[in-house]
């Protein structure tokens, strides 16, 4: 019984871990970036968008400070997480730097079996092609693990540049004129 309570704790903090910082790192980092900030565009919808290129050979600083601010938010929640399950804990960082790989590489011209493609779909689970589509568009194919924040961030990234707009005209005086 104890050892399916710990696996039990184990795979929830794994899954939590997963969750949440996909959460925050989508709605407090990815999309604000994509509206208000520079670098991360340039970093991941630039020309070269070669995973190989910007996160493995590049020596650009920005590239590094990129990636740790997508990932900070999974590391805001090991202290809790880890009261729940070290081992769950440091299993869902796991699967989250797997994920991060594991999703840029159709960039090396390797394709998704069409059976992992249904798991997958079935479980919300960002694959390689779909990561791939941001990378091409912009505004489409948000949550870097999982497909359902796509629709609401999609609709954060319109209330963003929306207030981005306001604060424009604001500053230039346009509102109340």
């Amino acid at each position: 019984m104890e050892l399916l309570t710990e696996t039990a704790s184990g795979l929830l903090a794994g899954f939590l871990l997963l969750l949440l910082g996909d959460f925050i790192s989508t709605f407090a980092y990815h999309v604000p970036e994509h509206v208000f900030g520079k670098f991360h565009s340039l970093v991941h919808h630039g020309a070269n968008r070669s995973f190989v290129h910007y996160a493995v050979l590049t020596r650009n600083p920005l590239v590094l400070l990129d990636g740790f601010l997508g990932a900070l938010p999974y590391f805001v929640f090991i202290p809790w997480l880890w009261q729940l399950s070290p081992i769950g804990t440091l299993l869902g960082l796991a699967l989250g730097e797997f994920h991060v790989v594991w999703r840029h590489i159709t960039a090396a011209g390797k394709v998704t079996p069409p059976w992992l493609q249904r798991c997958c779909e079935a479980c919300f689970l960002t694959t390689p092609e779909r990561h791939w589509q941001h990378h091409e568009n912009a505004e489409a194919a948000f949550g870097d693990i999982f497909t359902f924040f796509h629709r609401p961030a999609y609709g954060w990234l319109k209330v963003l540049r929306g207030l981005k707009i306001s604060y424009r005209r604001w500053r230039r005086g346009g509102l109340g004129a």
